[in-house]
């Protein structure tokens, strides 16, 4: 008798894309292997090597990886949404809408709110015993903040069904639309000073990039070359605009590609998605091999657990480094460079025996279609919007000073750590109740 694994690779339809599979995993194995490249830890904090060695930055051309994420995102939403409907076409969309939006964020959602209790518990346990300084204090700010991706793919998942009818339409017209709006944004931020309005681009921005995996779900792009091209736009954006170079959030900077998006991330974004559609065919031959199938179908398995645990695994083991007195060298000398290899081994060490003790919350529950009604569509849509907040609010507050009341700014409220894990805990609980 085979592995699971074997035998859930051996399953694959032939008709399945499994290339989108391969860049679901690449993208986000890009993002644990650039967090954890771009830690400058020391025994006095955590910065960040691209700051230390600005000249790197370049590189977040290549690491920052996410729109990728959302473009295979895309793609997936179409295809699962479209298969819901062709199973119930006696359904109108709002009832059909609680067993998609439970039927697509199981897999997220589950592991996700399991990491923030656990998490949650501990921060609250460290601080009644006086604990919290030092690297302590820093993890249980820093833990939480890659919830920010979560927070924004929920958005996605929940404006699927009416972006859907949108592209249905309007095809490449919708993508444009939200493009246009986000060029529109950056007008009126740099040109014209309005304040606040550059938060329109968290959605702007990445449902535009998400409304491209709905084009490649209809095969309709057709000259990658001329998205790969947009790439240029963005290096003219970054030359001769306000935009800096790094496509990440730098400490300090007053302007950011990433929080909010900008003009320059989309353009970023264009031309990841150009060129990983004009390697679809090497990369198609390659995840045909068997063996290569078979890590993809794994690797897929566990994604969500390794990238919500892996700075926990990452921070561990340097808190392990610091707690057996060894020397951290300063960030980017030949020391540094040198001990790099080991460190990222021993994290994803610990992020292996962290999947193996969390990953039975991210296999998949089967969800039978039900028969939904309007309420049960409202239910839902409240609920998305609850955990799509609270998560984004855990991402900017964290566990540090969790005692002390301490608030970040989500939006235009300000939000306690304990507020955001009942949102985000009430939310997934009205999805789950709604969707069956």
């Amino acid at each position: 008798m085979g592995s699971p694994v074997r035998e859930l690779a051996e399953a694959t339809p032939v008709t399945r894309d499994r290339y989108i599979d391969l860049l679901r995993v690449v993208s986000l194995g890009t993002v644990v292997l650039g967090h954890w490249l771009m830690a400058a830890v020391t025994s006095e904090g955590v910065g960040n090597l691209l700051a230390v060695v600005p000249g790197l930055q370049l590189l977040t051309w290549v690491l920052q990886i996410m729109p990728v994420f959302f473009f295979v995102g895309g793609f997936s939403h179409a295809l699962s949404y479209r298969s819901l409907l062709r199973r119930r076409p006696e359904d109108s969309t709002a009832s059909v809408y609680p067993s998609f939006l439970r039927a697509r964020l199981q897999r997220l959602l589950r592991p996700t709110m399991v990491f923030v209790l656990v998490w949650g518990a501990a921060a609250l346990a460290v601080q009644l015993l006086g604990g919290g300084g030092g690297l302590t204090g820093v993890t249980l700010r820093l833990v939480t903040q890659p919830l920010w991706f979560i927070g924004i793919y929920l958005a996605m998942v929940a404006f699927t069904p009416a972006l859907l009818t949108l592209h249905d339409r309007y095809g490449w017209g919708a993508f444009a639309a939200l493009a246009g709006a986000a060029a529109a944004v950056d007008l009126l931020r740099f040109a014209a000073g309005v304040p606040y309005v550059e938060f329109l681009n968290f959605a702007f921005v990445w449902l535009a990039v998400h409304q491209l995996g709905f084009l490649r779900a209809d095969g309709r792009i057709r000259r990658p070359a001329l998205l790969a091209g947009a790439g240029l736009a963005a290096v003219a954006l970054v030359a001769l605009g306000p935009y800096p170079l790094s496509m990440v959030g730098m400490p300090g900077e007053k302007i950011s590609n990433m929080a909010p998006p900008t003009l320059a991330l989309l353009g970023h974004g264009l031309w990841l998605v150009g060129a990983v559609e004009l390697l679809r065919a090497p990369g198609a031959r390659l995840v045909a091999r068997p063996s290569v199938w078979r890590t993809v179908v794994a690797a897929n398995g566990v994604a969500m657990t390794a990238f919500l645990w892996h700075l926990t695994a990452m921070l561990g083991v340097y808190g392990a480094m610091l707690t057996l007195g060894l020397t951290l060298p300063e960030p980017a000398t030949g020391a540094w460079w040198a001990q790099v290899p080991v460190r990222i081994a021993a994290a994803a060490a610990v992020t292996v025996v962290l999947v193996a003790a969390f990953r039975t919350f991210e296999r998949p529950v089967g969800v039978v279609p039900g028969r939904g009604s309007g309420g049960a569509g409202a239910v839902s849509a409240i609920g998305v919007t609850l955990a799509l907040l609270g998560v984004l609010g855990l991402s900017m507050v964290g566990y540090a000073g969790l005692l002390e009341g301490h608030t970040a700014l989500l939006i235009a409220f300000h939000v306690s750590a304990p507020a955001a894990v009942a949102m985000a805990l009430g939310g997934w609980l009205l999805v789950e109740r709604a969707g069956r």
